[in-house]
């Protein structure tokens, strides 16, 4: 069966979707990515994770679907590189929100965005509880890119900064689209000055901090894309399907209500 809400016709949608039914909703980015990958990498890497994972989750029997990616979103950290296309929050916080109310209007009970971007993190987490609170939706946040152990060492010399345009990001896309991949323009842009810090950086570090992609002495990117293989691209896309189709599953016997004591 389909799975993609906008290859079908409206009257079988409708005779399909039910408030058991799941609704994914990828989000990537068109932004720099500096020399050596393209623009549409994070939207590339969310929505093919999203659609592995929906056809698997789908193969078990979870009732779930797949929406069109939305492509431009909060990507205003990268304003100043030419190729960007972004929103403003209050554009994107709105964006999303109505699209919660779409999806309740089809008569679908949960919404899920699967996010490759993130810029987005911080509005999206805002946006579950506005789309709950307006549309009763069950609304979630899963990311589409998952760490995983590299099979040679690729980017463990990054220093935990490897967060944009890096050996994972290079690695994946590498494993998906080689052919939008040159590495002879890869450098290491590793902001190394930022590693010394114990609580302010990025990846869970307790102080996080407002900045622009610019602001590193780097053409934008953080990371070492030298060190991308399509090996470890392959073990960062079977790691980040498995996390979602488990997420999946976890999302389909989700409830909010419960009994103290039980």
């Amino acid at each position: 069966m389909n799975r993609a809400i906008a290859e079908l016709a409206g009257p079988s949608l409708a005779d399909r979707i039910g408030r058991e039914s799941i609704v994914v909703l990828p989000t990537g980015a068109i932004e720099h990515h500096g020399p050596h990958l393209p623009l549409s990498t994070d939207a590339l890497i969310a929505e093919a994770v999203a659609g592995a994972a929906v056809e698997r989750a789908a193969a078990e029997g979870i009732d779930v679907w797949q929406l069109p990616t939305l492509t431009y979103t909060k990507s205003d950290e990268h304003s100043w590189a030419p190729g960007t296309v972004w929103l403003d929050a209050e554009t994107l916080l709105r964006t999303t929100v109505e699209i919660g109310r779409s999806v309740a209007l089809m008569g679908a009970g949960t919404l899920v965005f699967l996010n490759g971007h993130g810029g987005n993190v911080a509005l999206l987490q805002v946006a579950l509880r506005e789309i709950r609170k307006r549309s009763g939706l069950k609304t979630f946040l899963m990311p589409s890119l998952v760490r995983a152990a590299p099979p040679a060492g690729e980017g463990l010399d990054e220093r935990e900064l490897g967060i944009h345009g890096g050996a994972a990001e290079t690695s994946l896309v590498l494993h998906l689209r080689p052919d939008l991949v040159d590495l002879s323009r890869a450098e290491r842009w590793v902001p190394e000055h930022l590693a010394d810090f114990r609580h302010i950086g990025f990846n869970g570090r307790p102080v996080s901090f407002g900045w622009l992609s610019n602001d590193f002495g780097t053409p934008g990117v953080v990371g070492d894309p030298t060190q991308a293989t399509p090996a470890y691209g392959e073990v960062l896309w079977e790691a980040s399907v498995h996390q979602a189709v488990e997420s999946l599953r976890e999302i389909a016997r989700f409830e909010h209500n419960f009994s103290p004591g039980k």
